[in-house]
């Protein structure tokens, strides 16, 4: 790995190092309860491509991440951990379910789309990031466009281009059409040169600064324009087994040179073409080809691949059945996980350093189930903990964004104050550990059930209580849902 390559990723590197594991464990209990195992875990993790980074480029090369298997029931935190980390350190970051893969040779999606919907990930954002540092350009040639299509005469614009928002594969076949036409013994001719612009007087340029001025006061806001853009094109649907989407990328990828993409023209008001134009000009700003380099660059050195619902693949497979092909989903995401080369629209990805968290509940089955070989590309093993009722107090009060703040703040917009006392979230929890206990357990998200059905009534009548004050004590939560936990069958409806 050349020095330039891994120096692309200095944005995350650089976050890396200001982060120590007791910092990033401290910076995950401001959103998780509890499930300290599993933090230190994913935050050893974090630190040691920190250290990996700062080695030379020979032993760099040598240390490969050690992926983590996240073992507990649902609801529990376990995708949130490993979202929070991801957004901690700005790295790229895909959640995907392990049964939404087949086999190659089955109709379904190729392990390979994980890298290429990751490597998606970080090119918008890499993009945001490169289009926010030439923000401020960006909104000056805005000002000077929407001054420009102001300047310019009402029926003007009405002309060529104005009827191609209709169907795109028309316009996609005109072009081609025209561009036949265009071919000469020496290859295909350009596009004819723009008409050359005619010098402007010294009254129109000093009309055109005026009105460029007004523009970006604001003071011409609400006037309307017409504004040209780009039609969005439509995913032609296939049908096909894996190895299909590769084919269609590469497709798309061919005639993405010769085709140009369909325009179309939409009235706004110059407020909102100036937020338009500004997005349209700071992609002119940044370089295409710069912006890959460096999303595969992140996606390489710092992707985080979270993958969801691995007990349901693990076993061997019988070879009928439903689940025939979940001992090939295994061999599929092996090779992923060791290392390899994906083939992605941005250009080839390895995937040897990728970090790879896998997870799931194992009710039914355990980890030893999975092929050996994908246990031993899981080295590190963390159990989660069931969620009790003084968790779920924790939950609704401590994270930054618990519950309960959630719905004080929501009906705080319609004017009724929700003030909860500490018996009212006691009952809160107590009822959704009950129901927990009773029927499935769910861990955390039966909070969001309970919460539900006891601010029900509120949040109907929320728009005519404004200035009213409701007040959750441990009375309301009874009256509202001890009937329904008492009563067995309605529970299971309800909660």
């Amino acid at each position: 790995m050349s020095e330039d390559r891994m120096g692309r990723a200095d944005a995350t590197t650089a976050a890396l190092e200001e982060l120590t594991p007791r910092q990033i464990v401290a910076e995950l209990d401001h959103y998780i309860v509890g499930q300290a195992a599993a933090k230190r875990a994913v935050a050893i993790a974090l630190r040691n491509r920190y250290r990996r980074s700062r080695l030379d480029e020979a032993m760099r090369d040598e240390v490969i991440p050690k992926n983590i298997l996240m073992i507990g029931p649902t609801g529990v935190g376990k995708t949130e951990i490993a979202r929070r980390i991801a957004r901690l350190v700005k790295a790229p970051f895909i959640k995907v379910e392990a049964s939404k893969f087949t086999e190659v040779g089955y109709v379904g999606r190729d392990v390979d789309s994980i890298i290429r919907d990751l490597a998606q990930t970080s090119v918008r954002m890499v993009e945001t990031e490169r289009m926010d540092a030439v923000k401020e350009r960006a909104e000056e040639l805005a000002v000077e466009r929407v001054a420009d299509l102001l300047l310019r005469p009402k029926s003007a614009g009405n002309g060529a281009g104005a009827g191609a928002a209709g169907n795109p594969w028309d316009a996609a076949f005109g072009q081609v059409g025209q561009m036949i036409g265009r071919i000469t013994p020496r290859g295909v001719e350009g596009p004819p040169p723009p008409p050359q612009p005619t010098a402007a007087s010294p009254e129109e340029r000093d009309r055109r600064e005026a009105l460029r001025k007004r523009v970006a006061s604001g003071e011409l806001d609400a006037e309307t324009v017409e504004v040209e853009m780009e039609a969005p094109a439509a995913a032609p649907a296939f049908i096909g087994g894996a190895g299909m989407e590769e084919m269609m990328m590469n497709v798309q990828d061919a005639l993405g040179g010769m085709l140009q993409k369909p325009k179309k023209r939409r009235k706004m008001t110059v407020k909102e073409a100036r937020a338009t134009l500004a997005g349209q000009e700071a992609r002119k700003l940044v370089e295409a080809e710069d912006v890959s380099a460096e999303a595969v660059s992140r996606v390489e050195q710092h992707g985080i691949v979270f993958l969801d619902e691995v007990d349901k693949i693990a076993g061997r497979s019988e070879g009928h059945g439903p689940d025939v092909s979940r001992g090939g989903v295994q061999r599929d995401l092996l090779p992923l996980i060791e290392g390899t080369v994906v083939q992605t629209r941005q250009g080839p990805v390895r995937t040897d350093y990728i970090l790879f968290i896998a997870a799931g509940a194992f009710h039914t089955n355990k980890p030893s189930d999975l092929i050996p070989e994908l246990q031993g590309r899981l080295p590190l093993r963390v159990e989660l903990e069931a969620l009790g009722q003084g968790d779920f107090v924790r939950i609704l009060t401590e994270p930054e964004g618990a519950l309960v703040k959630q719905y004080i703040a929501l009906l705080q917009t319609e004017g009724v104050e929700l003030a909860f006392t500490e018996e009212g979230i006691g009952e809160v929890a107590r009822v959704a550990a009950e129901a927990n206990a009773r029927m499935e357990n769910i861990g955390a998200r039966r909070l969001h059930t309970v919460m539900e059905h006891l601010l029900e009534e509120v949040s109907f009548a929320a728009n005519e209580m404004d200035g009213v004050r409701v007040e959750v004590d441990g009375a309301f939560v009874r009256r509202r849902l001890d009937g329904v936990v008492t009563d067995a069958d309605l529970s299971r409806y309800i909660l």
